[in-house]
């Protein structure tokens, strides 16, 4: 279905390449811009400086990615990336509690943020009606005289003595990332400024890079320690392709997070749970510790503004923002492009598009800024809904530790497979109640502010710290 001749799209950013993907095929030809030089080799570039970090393409992610790029799951496998079941390969230690492991069916290929944007970027770059343009400048938009239409994008190469150059579209799209610069765009245009809801959490990242033979993980393939409000504290540890396990140390409300090799170790055994620590402590240094630091989420509501141009659309982070923690990025601009071609063949390059991608993020901004809001020092308003499912999800954590029906539930929920309504569905909700009960969980009711009040006491049993050495096998696998 042809809508236009060309979409402009600014930014090769996971975000842009799924757009530029889903534009070709309703455009006769899409450019898309960046200001980087863009690797041909699998390495962090500086337009992407979370790029160092764990990157995870869950669940929903990966299949509209697979959907967008036939084969490419094979192709990054017979690459050497790992995949992993997210429930029996992973341990997850969530609210407090060990989820138990078992087989969900739910695959996730651990590839590396570079690796896997190359390897989509030079999928893109193969398309026939794509242009990919490096070392390039977005300097503004171009509208028609009375401003309701987008007509094409400014530009400015990096070459010396180069001059802005237009280019005109019947659809720009600003995939340029939280660096976005649309707000002061339309400013110019008179259109105003939208509201943007924040939640800051104030995340700090250390990354160090071990090699993988040398992490003792005992057949698993990662671990996740969530950082919880009485212990502010977690980790995140993958196996990557190419012989290599990732760590990510997390720390919340702005405490500083290690720089050097002792102070990671350090930071490490410090951990509530020794799972971490035990796994890099005589590991094989690959790389040193990176740090990188999330200061909030961020929502510019374009889609409330009374006044939005139509031939115009923000995505990724530049529109929402989430917590990375919750490894919803990269899978919400899979969705949000996915969406966008739908919304445009009903509707063409209006400003209708814009209005309706809200129904895409808004499922996963309240269960990640609801989940920050459980931190009582996390500004922000909190609704009933945040409420409940800040005294709920602890006591789904807590089931899951001996109930691997919940378990698969709540990973079905994380990984955007399904809505978080589906936690409150009579079955999963009757499982909650009853192992809640049956091994003496303290229900998490909320404190005065609606952030979450942490149990009185831990469950006995695979969900308690002084049960790890009875409850794990050797291989770190729980036993039933």
């Amino acid at each position: 279905m042809s809508i236009g001749e060309r979409a402009v799209v600014l930014g090769a950013s996971m975000s842009g390449l799924s757009a530029a993907r889903v534009l070709s095929d309703r455009f006769a030809e899409v450019t898309v811009i960046d200001r980087d030089r863009l690797p041909s080799t699998d390495e962090p570039r500086r337009g992407v400086p979370q790029g160092r970090h764990i990157h995870v393409l869950i669940s929903r992610g990966q299949q509209l990615v697979e959907e967008m790029f036939p084969g490419l799951s094979q192709e990054l496998t017979a690459a050497g990336v790992p995949t992993l079941d997210h429930l029996g390969d992973v341990r997850w230690i969530l609210s407090g509690h060990r989820i138990r492991q078992a087989p969900s069916g739910l695959r996730v290929l651990a590839a590396g943020r570079p690796l896997l944007e190359r390897r989509i970027r030079d999928r893109v770059a193969a398309l026939a009606n794509v242009e990919i343009v490096e070392r390039c400048d977005a300097a503004g938009l171009v509208t028609t005289a009375d401003r309701s239409r987008v007509v094409g994008a400014r530009i400015i190469r990096h070459a010396d003595g180069s001059a802005e150059q237009v280019l005109d579209a019947d659809l720009v799209v600003d995939a340029t990332g939280r660096g976005s610069r649309a707000s002061e765009w339309l400013g110019r245009q008179d259109c105003p400024r939208p509201r943007v809801d924040t939640v800051e959490l104030d995340v700090g990242y250390a990354t160090a890079v071990f090699r993988a033979s040398s992490v003792a993980l005992g057949g698993d393939r990662g671990i996740v320690m969530a950082p919880t409000p009485e212990h502010p504290r977690g980790a995140a540890l993958l196996t990557l392709e190419s012989d290599r396990c990732m760590v990510a140390l997390i720390a919340v409300h702005g405490e500083t997070v290690p720089a050097t090799r002792r102070d990671y170790l350090e930071f490490a055994r410090s951990l509530r749970y020794p799972d971490v620590y035990d796994a890099i402590a005589d590991a094989e240094w690959v790389e040193d510790v990176v740090r990188y630091r999330f200061r909030a989420s961020t929502w510019h509501r374009y889609d409330l503004l009374d006044r939005f141009p139509d031939g115009f659309l923000v995505l990724g982070d530049a529109f929402c923002s989430f917590d990375p923690i919750y490894a919803q990025g990269m899978t919400i601009a899979a969705l949000e492009a996915t969406a966008m071609g739908r919304i445009l063949d009903d509707h063409g390059p209006s400003a209708a598009v814009q209005r309706k991608l809200a129904r895409v993020v808004d499922d996963a901004w309240a269960m990640s800024t609801g989940g920050d809001l459980a931190f009582p020092g996390v500004e922000g308003r909190r609704d009933p809904k945040t409420r409940i499912g800040n005294a709920y999800v602890p006591m789904v954590h807590a089931a899951a530790a001996y109930d691997t029906k919940v378990g698969t539930a709540f990973a079905r929920v994380s990984g955007l497979l399904d809505p978080p309504s589906a936690l409150m569905r009579p079955g999963i909700m009757a499982s909650v109640v009853r192992q809640n009960i049956s091994h003496s969980v303290a229900w998490p009711w909320c404190r005065a502010d609606g952030s979450a009040m942490p149990p009185r006491r831990s469950s006995p049993g695979p969900a308690g710290p002084a049960a790890r050495s009875s409850s794990l096998s050797r291989t770190g696998r729980m036993h039933t």
